[in-house]
């Protein structure tokens, strides 16, 4: 991914989950489990983070094809002092949210799906190229 790649991921995350009361960081990953990005985390832990929580994305994505639930829209795991909210991004990529209790979780689960629609649009926009003279 270019610096100017992940300068607009970077710019879509902030300026959409700093409305999230208690934001801790995000971490935007391949299906694969990869870090594409990552928001007010460090590398190491946003890594591990997307490895993780590519499982859970993927598990609920077989849950959901085994009942005929269609997309999975979003998965919340709350935990004592943390939520983890879990969107899927676009074709290929799934977006993960980490706040404190702080957060409500409508603001939360709200945030959470319009960011990830804004990337998923940013993402899934072909790179224009120039049209040079014959």
């Amino acid at each position: 991914m270019t610096n100017t790649s992940n300068d607009m991921i970077y710019s879509i995350l902030d300026n959409n989950l700093t409305r999230i009361a208690g934001i801790q960081g995000a971490v935007l990953l391949s299906n694969d489990g990869i870090k594409l990005s990552a928001y007010l985390l460090e590398r190491d832990q946003a890594e591990r983070i997307a490895a993780a929580s590519s499982g859970i994305a993927a598990t609920m994505k077989a849950i959901s094809r085994e009942i005929d639930g269609g997309g999975v829209i979003r998965q919340l795991v709350e935990m004592d002092d943390r939520y983890l909210c879990i969107v899927g991004c676009g074709e290929g990529s799934t977006l993960i949210v980490v706040t404190s209790r702080k957060a409500r979780l409508g603001e939360l689960g709200g945030e959470a799906v319009r960011t990830a629609q804004a990337l998923g649009e940013w993402l899934g926009t072909p790179e224009r190229n120039p049209v040079l003279p014959s």
